[in-house]
């Protein structure tokens, strides 16, 4: 059974996932329509469970520290580039080390949690490249304490 946290993570990714699709073809939006909507596209089960101010967390703090998020998986990175990912994989990959980085959630659960969410939506040499980086920020950050 999935935790509220992972079942928010899921939500979190689908959005920024649609947010990546409207921001490369130019599209205006409204987060609070798509949090919205994602939201109400989920069945009643899961919807109790969605963490709300930990969804909005994710997505503010994804979008707010994009840059030196890429920093940090671009460090890691080898034979791959953020850009050719697909939406999906890009926020998986982001999400992660936004809370690898940025938050106090234990590190090896956003890793696990990030892996899962891969597993279900991405090929399997994704999900290794991401285990790989996300492996190395754990490292770092638990270096730099």
């Amino acid at each position: 059974m999935k935790t509220n946290r992972a079942i928010t993570r899921e939500k979190a990714m689908t959005i920024l996932y649609q947010l990546f699709l409207y921001n490369k073809n130019n599209i205006t939006y409204d987060l609070a329509d798509i949090i919205t909507e994602v939201i109400a596209d989920t069945d009643s089960n899961e919807k109790t469970k969605i963490d709300s101010p930990f969804l909005k967390d994710i997505i503010n703090g994804v979008i707010n520290n994009q840059k030196d998020i890429d920093i940090y998986i671009r460090k890691y990175m080898t034979n791959w580039d953020i850009e050719r990912l697909g939406p999906t994989d890009q926020a998986i990959i982001r999400i992660a080390v936004y809370e690898l980085v940025y938050t106090d959630t234990p590190n090896l659960v956003c890793i696990n949690e990030s892996i899962e969410i891969a597993k279900k939506y991405s090929d399997d040499k994704v999900v290794k490249m991401i285990n790989g980086v996300l492996d190395k920020i754990y490292h770092e950050e638990e270096e730099n304490g």
